[in-house]
């Protein structure tokens, strides 16, 4: 008995012939195990979006492709040990408009709890630490070829401390303290004792673009993701570790733009090599501890832009800016 020939219900005519922007899967699961040199391996479970625009003529896109895509990918990433996510989601893209030949554009993004190890700050405590890296890649037909770009992302959880409830507080103990001492002891207290203030935990994110024959380490961007909020977080952390990080944080108060004004200086200073028309986006959330709302701030520019700004700022202040660490 012969195979069944099953009707191709999406090449038909729509009934209403538009053209749509995105279709395809979202929430694919795989896993994925990337070999290192003298490391352990890096095992990731990320989750795929597959998508690719579709024509008015077309009534729809050819579902099972995407998933098919993705594995196909994956087996044949385990078998050459490609490092680099970004990479890994541009051939899935290139292998999506390879199947849907109708398709002028197709995106992939993919997004996967990352595990990095930390010493705590004093008694060098190891632990695990969970953080989020993302990529993502979008390609189109350009004639006869395929244009791609594509980017990688982290998003990694911080702690700030409110530079204006510290103020404030600041200002009501030195009304306090005048009391009993006089202004110089005052100063001196106010030098040596944390001052109180209201805290966030905030959740930093940069999604950079990976232009061709240029490599960005993930590792990078949660080290600067860190260093740009009052303190970082840990998973595990014993009465000394606890009081140093306290204490550094109320020390380096932020608010939530000087966050994202602090990852947009590393960047540039960090990624100087990159061509001007990189895209960068650059984001902050603090979930606020004293309000039931969430602080939002955002930076969206090519690095070419990036870089006038920091430039233009370090002229202003006579190189000061290139003396932080």
């Amino acid at each position: 008995m012969g195979m069944i020939c099953f009707p191709d219900t999406q090449e038909k005519i729509p009934t209403i012939p538009v053209h749509l922007t995105r279709v395809g899967v979202t929430g694919v699961k795989k896993l994925l195990k990337i070999e290192r040199e003298n490391k352990r391996p890096i095992i990731l479970l990320p989750t795929f979006n597959a998508f690719v625009d579709l024509p008015s003529k077309q009534r729809g896109i050819h579902m099972s492709r995407n998933p098919e895509a993705i594995s196909e990918v994956l087996e044949e990433v385990v078998e050459r040990n490609v490092l680099e996510l970004e990479s890994l989601c541009a051939e899935i893209v290139n292998s999506l408009l390879k199947k849907h030949k109708y398709a002028r554009r197709a995106e992939v993004s993919m997004e996967s709890d990352f595990m990095f190890r930390k010493r705590s700050p004093i008694t060098h405590k190891r632990s695990q630490e969970m953080t989020k890296i993302m990529a993502d890649a979008v390609g189109y037909r350009d004639r006869d070829e395929v244009i791609i770009r594509k980017m990688i992302g982290a998003e990694v959880v911080g702690m700030t401390v409110c530079p204006c409830a510290q103020e404030t507080i600041k200002e009501t103990a030195r009304q306090e303290l005048r009391k009993f001492l006089d202004e110089e002891k005052i100063e001196k207290v106010l030098e040596t004792v944390p001052i109180a203030s209201h805290n966030q935990r905030g959740k930093g994110m940069i999604m950079i673009e990976v232009p061709e024959d240029h490599t960005i380490r993930g590792e990078d961007l949660i080290r600067i993701i860190e260093e740009s909020m009052s303190s970082p977080v840990y998973e595990l952390l014993k009465r000394p570790d606890e009081n140093a990080v306290v204490i550094e944080a109320h020390s380096n108060p932020m608010f939530v733009e000087d966050c994202v004004r602090n990852m947009i200086h590393r960047i540039v200073k960090e990624f100087p090599h990159l061509p001007d028309d990189t895209l960068v986006t650059v984001r902050q959330i603090n979930e606020e501890s004293i309000h039931r709302h969430n602080a939002f701030a955002e930076k969206v520019a090519t690095m070419g832009e990036l870089k006038y700004e920091i430039e233009e700022l370090n002229n202003q202040i006579g190189g000061q800016l290139d003396k932080t660490p």
